[in-house]
């Protein structure tokens, strides 16, 4: 067996992490029925086939019974969570339980709840520990936030839904094919308990996208082509080793530098544009072909940069890059070409259509609620009015997407949704233990084309 062979099954097998394990108790990645199809078909593609499942967009929530959340995940996107489902919900709705690994940032998060909405949660129903996921669902709590670092998204999330509680978790729900399996399972399980989802694609919850989106579907600029979708920025943040800190601990404080916690930066922050294209698409990819390297990060064991081609089963193709590097020229945002035009989106700022020779058709600047706050006024809206709503299966495929786009870059093979989908890959340690449990010492960069 050649070594590129042996990397190639080296990463989609699983054993890219120390403890990885085998195939879990599902079968092949299938597709569950939601609003937004991202199966792949042979037919050439046609908007008017879709039947896309729009968020209700409302500026206020609809009165009703006081909604009680806990949340799972105290850190920075935690507590924001936190706060934009207060702001979103204001007097109906409250939070009653917190969870975490660090009593520092229950503390932080209460802090800033108290401080900025009045709120007290008792020392009662405040947790500690990888098992305080558990004790948050047990608290009487109708909606579970869920915003720890993604490794843990899918067992909380099977573990909310098996609870009957509804969820908003925050994107990607998983680092690897084990985790988007355990995804599929529980949104299927939710679709059939009739519990309301929401993924933290805040996107899909913003006007000027669903507007751009709306035009798009009405012909605006022809059929849908190419696209282009960007996320280059500066360098995110990081944790330096603490000697107080035991090895789990410095992972977890500087998670979103190492790949199995977050499943390296183009699942966990590109997936947002990825997402776009499988939307407007309709469909994901069906192979991808990347490179990437690592350059300046100063801990963990991730690229800094991704370039990869999705294709598609029809031949169009998705172009994708990302980056955090400081010093560099940044792009934030995605184009959609078509035969008769293109659109450009992006979160902040205007976005537009433009005809092939560069006219302006369209154009249009978000003036309402934040898509941070809007994401949890869709979901309170749906829960009260009953409307069914459950975006884990979409955002499922746009995670295995980005994986797909990771493993190629970190192989230097192309791969395909197949191989992903027959995939045993489980990152990350067997057992959760705050204490040295020996990855730090084992863990490498990959090398494209190369056994290590």
């Amino acid at each position: 067996m050649s070594e590129s062979q042996f990397s190639r099954r080296k990463f989609l097998g699983g054993a890219a992490a120390i403890g990885a394990a085998g195939a879990i108790g599902f079968g092949p990645l299938t597709s569950c029925t939601s609003g937004d199809s991202s199966a792949g078909s042979s037919a050439i593609y046609d908007w008017k086939q879709r039947d896309y499942n729009f968020p209700p967009l409302l500026d206020q929530v609809p009165e009703g019974t006081v909604l009680k959340a806990g949340v799972i995940g105290c850190g920075g996107r935690g507590t924001g969570a936190a706060n934009n489902f207060l702001e979103a919900g204001g007097s109906t709705v409250t939070i009653t339980a917190l969870g975490d690994v660090f009593q520092d940032r229950i503390d932080g998060c209460r802090d800033r709840i108290k401080k900025e909405h009045g709120l007290e949660i008792p020392d009662e129903n405040c947790f500690i520990g990888f098992d305080a996921f558990e004790k948050v669902i047990d608290s009487g709590v109708d909606i579970v936030i869920l915003a720890t670092p993604p490794k843990f998204r899918p067992e909380q999330f099977e573990a909310a839904v098996k609870a009957r509680k509804h969820v908003f978790m925050e994107k990607p729900v998983a680092v690897d094919t084990a985790g988007v399996r355990q995804v599929l399972a529980a949104a299927k399980m939710a679709d059939n308990l009739g519990l309301k989802v929401v993924t933290g694609t805040q996107r899909r919850h913003q006007h000027k996208y669903i507007n751009v989106y709306k035009e798009l579907s009405n012909n605006a600029i022809g059929k849908l082509t190419t696209a282009e979708v960007y996320w280059n920025g500066g360098q995110l943040w990081y944790r330096n080793s603490n000697p107080a800190w035991s090895e789990m601990e410095w992972m977890i404080r500087d998670w979103v530098n190492w790949c199995w916690l977050s499943g390296d930066h183009i699942v966990e922050q590109h997936v947002h544009n990825i997402d776009v294209a499988n939307w407007f698409f309709g469909k994901h990819p069906i192979k991808a072909l990347g490179f990437g390297s690592r350059q300046r990060r100063p801990t963990g064991d991730q690229y800094d940069n991704f370039a990869v081609r999705f294709d598609l089963d029809d031949g169009r193709q998705v172009l994708s890059t990302c980056r955090q590097i400081n010093g560099c020229t940044n792009a934030v945002n995605e184009v959609m070409h078509g035969t008769k035009g293109k659109a450009f989106t992006s979160q902040g700022g205007t976005s537009k259509i433009v005809d092939l020779e560069g006219n302006e058709l369209f154009s249009y600047e978000d003036h309402e609620t934040s898509p941070y706050v809007q994401e949890h006024k869709d979901l309170i809206t749906c829960i009260r009015q009953n409307i069914p709503f459950n975006e884990a299966e979409a955002t499922a495929n746009s995670v295995l997407t980005a994986i797909m786009g990771r493993v190629s870059a970190y192989t230097g093979k192309e791969v395909t949704w197949e191989e992903m989908m027959n995939s045993d890959m489980k990152l990350g340690p067997d057992t959760y233990i705050m204490g040295d449990v020996g990855y730090i010492k084992t863990a490498t960069v990959p090398v494209p084309g190369s056994a290590d």
